[in-house]
């Protein structure tokens, strides 16, 4: 069951409207014996309001997943299901019976993709064995100077022929975007050879057809066939198949995207490296030509992450993508995914967005995409580097999504209820950076869409037009977010026993707080790479497993044998600097002291989500051994339950959360605090020592009659794409950044004939 319960008692009317499911309206209305309108009114609160407005609008709207089919509206939706059976069987059949048709049944959650009849929406959402509908909304897109400016450089050296320290080697990276070209040389190992060990195109599958009465799972049946050595997996495998083929990535997006995090370009004058240059790479396409794709086919790239993840030691994903869902975390299925990859022990990261301004240039708070309105991801927003390699003059890009996070839900009385957490986590280098330019063919320069539509983000690296290792500049939290899944990859060199909730930790306490940027401007700071590798290897390297084992408790130590925790402190590029020294947990608390470290907490446990008051275990369970595969080498499904007194911390962490005092624009109080202010007062010891560990609730207060009384500009969630931003602060309309890599218009025609 996928449900949350208050430390102390169960929220089961949170249960009911937690997660996000497509619907089947007359049948039920019938059995109920309701009416269509009361059926309506009794199950609104499990469809999504965008799909609600599609239904309930007047004529069919012009978006990807509505059409009139032989003068009836169809909608191409998620249904989210609570159903104890992972087969969704009766579900399933509920849809066949209205005339829909059914795609796709996936593994990270428990939910079908479904064409139906735009009446049937409500009925099947009054089902008990769902709890969620959503439309299958658009994803869009959203050194070096770069190694330099993060720290990368303090722990390797290039010698000429390879690289000397830390630099990915061993450590998958999964990039869904929009392909990635393998044959670039920044690809390449010291050997010639593609560290582009997969390449999967998810588009070739999925509700491309609008055509009813249809179980497409059947032929190849993702409910029940996809085990270790099935011919379904088989065909659905080859289906997919997308290696060393030409013009992988046409758009250009996710070849730059996977450049930041593991090029290796220090062969040419002008340095391309990533943050991890010998990391292993997984081309997971998702999105087109245009930078476009649905939620359905990111869902299932995140399904083929998480089922062969161990498989591939694929212990990092990254999605510089969105959609503009304006839904809560809990009900979210692209949220709901990339938790369940979390739990499996993914360190999933994924890009803030570029909304952070208006037209008008005014700031726009509340403005964070999903999936980065998930707490358990590391959400990334993007700092301007200037250009130089130094720290001393960096910032928090205009562009980049402010937080907190303003997804939410409607309770069954009709009140909307909104998240209000804190995002972004961290910042990262996001301003012009220079990677990977992807072509057609080695044999002739086709530039990419991004390439030819803009022709200046090629103008910065003019003496490199070589197929092959031709070169292009983009900005945008899209960028930001590699440098973060670069950072990771490192620290798992170091020290592969690090859990995805640790890592996060060990982001954000080894940050360099921005001066007078605020808590939802920048979340703990700047990336230093240098303090997180440092963190890491002090720390013992079976954490992981020990925590799966069960056999670490609250409190139990966390040092390797002979080490200690470093001094919170780095040097990069001659300019030295104090760390965040805190970090953001439970969605609302501010938590820091050496404890956090030198001890083992509770909340490191990945299958364990703490939100506010609410908490919740999740277990994964994996397919037993097959004559090639060992046991637990490939994903089979997850479980999820209420924990009641589950201990969260262990005594000797510092609760700074009362510091910050209520949330005031003005003031720069509370989520406005300058996190250099925090990190200050946190140094000269403030802040409530635990005694003993426990269960804490209620953090920092967000009221939204504090931020609209000062005038604060709140986005709901509007959100079109995650794209690509050509320079700071330079907007068209309505928050669309300029070379925002997606015209709307695509975004209404996507799946139109």
């Amino acid at each position: 069951m996928n449900h949350f319960t208050h430390c102390t008692e169960c929220l089961s009317r949170g249960v009911q409207r937690g997660s996000l499911v497509l619907a089947l309206v007359w049948l039920l209305a019938g059995l109920l014996g309701l009416p269509p309108a009361q059926a309506q009114t009794a199950t609104s609160y499990k469809v999504a309001a965008d799909l609600q407005q599609g239904i309930n609008a007047a004529t069919t709207p012009k978006l990807n997943w509505a059409k009139d089919i032989n003068g009836v509206r169809f909608v191409k939706a998620l249904v989210v299901s609570n159903s104890d059976d992972a087969d969704l069987v009766a579900l399933r059949s509920a849809v066949m019976a209205t005339g829909g048709s059914v795609y796709y049944r996936f593994l990270t959650v428990r939910a079908i993709a479904v064409l139906l009849p735009a009446t049937a929406v409500y009925n099947i959402a009054a089902r008990g064995d769902v709890i969620g509908i959503s439309p299958n909304r658009v994803a869009a897109s959203s050194a070096s100077t770069l190694e330099a400016s993060s720290g990368a450089l303090n722990h390797r050296t290039y010698t000429g022929s390879g690289y000397s320290g830390l630099d990915g080697s061993g450590v998958g990276i999964a990039v869904l975007d929009s392909g990635i070209m393998w044959n670039h040389r920044n690809m390449l190992d010291a050997a010639g050879v593609s560290r582009v060990t997969r390449s999967i195109d998810l588009l070739k599958v999925g509700d491309g057809s609008w055509t009813g009465a249809l179980d497409w799972t059947r032929g190849i049946d993702t409910s029940v066939g996809l085990y270790p050595g099935s011919l379904m997996l088989a065909v659905l495998e080859g289906l997919v198949a997308n290696q060393k083929m030409d013009n992988v990535d046409p758009y250009g997006h996710g070849s730059h995207v996977a450049g930041v995090a593991a090029g290796r370009g220090a062969y040419q004058a002008m340095d391309s490296s990533g943050v991890a240059p010998g990391a292993k790479l997984f081309d997971i396409r998702v999105l087109n030509g245009r930078g476009l794709g649905q939620l359905s086919d990111v869902l299932a790239g995140i399904d083929w992450v998480v089922y062969h993840a161990r498989e591939y030691n694929i212990r990092i994903m990254n999605l510089s993508l969105a959609t503009d869902s304006t839904e809560s975390w809990r009900t979210d299925p692209l949220a709901m995914a990339v938790r369940s990859a979390t739990q499996a022990g993914i360190t999933v990261v994924v890009a803030g967005g570029n909304f952070g301004q208006t037209a008008g240039g005014a700031e726009r708070h509340g403005s964070i995409s999903s999936p980065g309105n998930e707490p358990s991801v590391i959400t990334v927003g993007a700092a301007n580097t200037r250009g130089t390699a130094l720290r001393s003059d960096d910032s928090v890009n205009f562009f980049s999504s402010r937080g907190p996070t303003r997804g939410g839900s409607v309770d069954a009385q009709g009140q909307r209820l909104a998240d209000n957490l804190l995002k972004p986590d961290l910042v990262a280098p996001g301003n012009r950076i220079v990677g990977v330019m992807a072509t057609d063919k080695l044999a002739g320069l086709v530039p990419n869409y991004l390439a030819a539509t803009y022709p200046q983000l090629v103008q910065v690296a003019p003496s490199n037009k070589t197929p092959g290792s031709a070169l292009m500049s983009l900005s945008g939290t899209s960028v930001a977010a590699p440098a973060v899944a670069g950072t990771v990859a490192l620290m798992l060199q170091a020290n592969p026993g690090l859990t995805p909730p640790l890592i996060k930790a060990i982001l954000q306490y080894s940050a360099q707080p921005l001066p007078g940027a605020s808590l939802l401007q920048q979340g703990a700071g700047l990336l230093n790479v240098d303090g997180a590798v440092r963190l890491a290897q002090a720390l013992r390297t079976d954490i992981a497993a020990a925590i799966e084992a069960g056999s670490l408790s609250a409190g139990a130590s966390l040092l390797a044998a002979g080490k200690t925790l470093p001094a919170p402190r780095s040097t990069i590029n001659g300019q030295s600097f104090d760390w965040s020294r805190f970090i953001i947990a439970g969605g609302n608390q501010l938590l820091g002291g050496e404890a956090l470290f030198s001890r083992f907490q509770p909340i490191y446990d990945p299958r364990l989500l703490w939100v506010r008051d609410a908490v919740q275990r999740s277990n994964v369970s994996y397919w037993p051994a097959t004559f090639s595969r060992p046991a637990n080498s490939l994903t089979k499904a997850f479980t999820r339950s209420a924990t009641p007194n589950q201990p969260l911390l262990s005594a000797g962490v510092v609760r700074a959360t009362s510091l910050v005092g209520a949330s005031s624009a003005f003031g720069k109080t509370g989520a406005f605090l300058p996190g250099a202010t925090l990190s200050n007062w946190l140094m000269a010891g403030s802040g409530v020592v635990l005694s003993e560990g426990i269960v804490l609730s209620e953090g920092i207060v967000l009221s939204e009659g504090i931020v609209l009384s000062e005038g604060i500009v709140l986005s709901e969630g509007i959100v079109l794409s995650e794209g690509i931003v050509l320079s700071e602060g330079v907007v068209l309309s309505e928050g669309i950044v300029l070379s925002e890599s997606v015209n709307p218009n695509d975004v209404r025609r996507l799946g139109e004939p």
